[in-house]
């Protein structure tokens, strides 16, 4: 405390001046919005179409499969060999088992078919297709 010309005391005010914090937040926020979808997009496949599309459930293993039969475990690459072995250890703790496959139209039916297999042999009761809306002409 200080005395002023009057011989009155006087305190210093220190205020935080908080306007460069502020525009520093919102930066960081905008940043985050426009970023935050491009790390969803995850592996790229050309879905088939349908007209009728329904919505899968939340909380489930989501398996994609590329036209050059590359198998993802959500953005993780995996043999089909040891796919049976990951699923079982990514279920492990869970009552709920629930896998959706993201198939690329181009990938053989038959090898579709050998992933279904390997997914209920791990123990999955719910298999599920994820495919793309038809646009309407």
């Amino acid at each position: 405390m200080q005395l002023n010309a009057n011989g009155k005391l006087r305190s210093n005010l220190s205020e935080i001046n908080v306007t460069p914090l502020v525009d520093v937040m919102l930066v960081l926020l905008i940043i985050f919005m426009v970023t935050a979808p491009m790390m969803n997009s995850g592996i790229n496949v050309n879905l088939p179409a349908v007209e009728t599309r329904t919505r899968p459930s939340s909380g489930g293993l989501v398996l994609t499969v590329t036209k050059e039969r590359y198998i993802y475990m959500e953005d993780r690459n995996v043999n089909l060999y040891l796919l049976e072995s990951r699923i079982r250890n990514y279920f492990a703790a869970n009552e709920k088992k629930i896998v959706f496959i993201r198939a690329d139209k181009d990938v053989p039916y038959g090898y579709v078919i050998s992933v279904l297999d390997v997914i209920k042999r791990a123990g999955v009761e719910t298999v599920g297709m994820i495919v793309d809306k038809k646009d309407e002409k």
